[in-house]
């Protein structure tokens, strides 16, 4: 008897620490699966794959229904998605529960996707719609059909080539304002020296396309644009975005320095819009081009470039990118050119 209570001992304390060791290996792969949902949510937010980001965040969300910023998200991705009515009534739930854990921050987050959203909506329900391949086209009134066709036209050609030129293929259909009146102009004042914009939309003035040799480099510059927020969305230094689309449209390579006084990052960091002196605004296009130009003299492939800003988008540095993909910053590139 003596010596069957040490073996009974021996095989419950046994019995205790295989069930102490499974019950850490299960704790430790659903810490592990955890982290790969929050890594893949990141990933693809980043990148602007609204259907994988959906499922990592749905995914998330299950473990803990009640994150507030885990909804704001998902509200987000709804409407990346054009899924207006779907992202107003997450709203309204979200809303409806009142989480401890919203702060002041993300409750304006919330309220700027529901005016968003419920602007969006506004827009197609009163706009009438033509789509192609890759474009879903809003237009206002009666333009003629030949302005909308040669529209979709120029734009499908425009993204054919930036297809091939990084190498990258965005996940949605891209859409189109063509517009008459400031209503559908875009979100905020713009100065008058902008002749279109993108905003998530890209908005065209109809009277553009009776300019033909307008148009065309326009519409590349703000397609650019777009594929540059598929690619990295809202993390791309102002002088870096616009440089980009200044090289792609080609419309003013080559023109001379225009006049005053050399700007900083900060003025190039700033968004251009803000600036109503329409000559400032040309020497800060011309540096934002110049700088690019030089980055792709250093590696002329856009592929190079496509993944250094993924790799901005990722980290949120735009020095430590550039250093990575090509042995310089943004200060160089400034300090640099005259």
């Amino acid at each position: 008897m003596k010596k069957i209570l040490p073996i009974i001992l021996a095989l419950i304390i046994a019995a205790v620490l295989a069930h102490a060791i499974k019950g850490r290996m299960a704790e430790n792969a659903l810490i592990e699966r955890h982290n790969r949902l929050v890594a893949s949510a990141n990933e693809c937010l980043g990148s602007g794959h609204w259907k994988c980001a959906e499922d990592a965040v749905s995914e998330l969300l299950k473990e803990t229904p009640d994150d507030y910023n885990l909804n704001v998200h998902m509200a987000g991705i709804l409407l990346e998605q054009e899924r207006y009515e779907d992202c107003l009534d997450w709203i309204f739930k979200v809303q409806q529960k009142a989480l401890k854990s919203s702060t002041s921050e993300v409750l304006d987050e919330l309220a700027t996707i529901e005016k968003k959203a419920k602007s969006l909506m506004k827009e197609m329900a009163e706009l009438n719609i033509e789509s192609s391949t890759h474009f879903r086209l809003e237009f206002e009134g009666n333009p003629a059909r030949t302005d909308v066709i040669e529209a979709l036209t120029v734009l499908e050609i425009a993204y054919d080539s930036l297809q091939r030129l990084f190498e990258f293929y965005p996940e949605n259909k891209m859409p189109i304002v063509l517009y008459e009146s400031k209503e559908y102009q875009g979100i905020g004042p713009r100065p008058d020296w902008v002749a279109a914009s993108f905003d998530g939309k890209l908005r065209i003035p109809v009277n553009l396309m009776q300019h033909r040799e307008w148009y065309r480099p326009i519409l590349f510059h703000e397609l650019t644009h777009s594929f540059i927020r598929a690619i990295a969305r809202n993390s791309v230094p102002l002088w870096l975005n616009e440089g980009i689309a200044q090289v792609i449209d080609a419309s003013k390579s080559g023109k001379e320095r225009p006049e005053g006084s050399k700007p900083d990052l900060q003025e190039l960091t700033t968004p251009f819009v803000n600036q109503k002196n329409g000559k400032r605004v040309e020497l800060l296009y011309w540096y934002s081009e110049k700088m690019v130009q030089k980055l792709l003299q250093i590696n002329g492939n856009f592929t190079i470039l496509k993944n250094a800003l993924a790799e901005i988008s990722k980290t949120g540095d735009t020095d430590s990118a550039l250093v990575k993909f090509y042995g310089t910053n943004a200060k160089k590139l400034l300090d640099s050119t005259p």
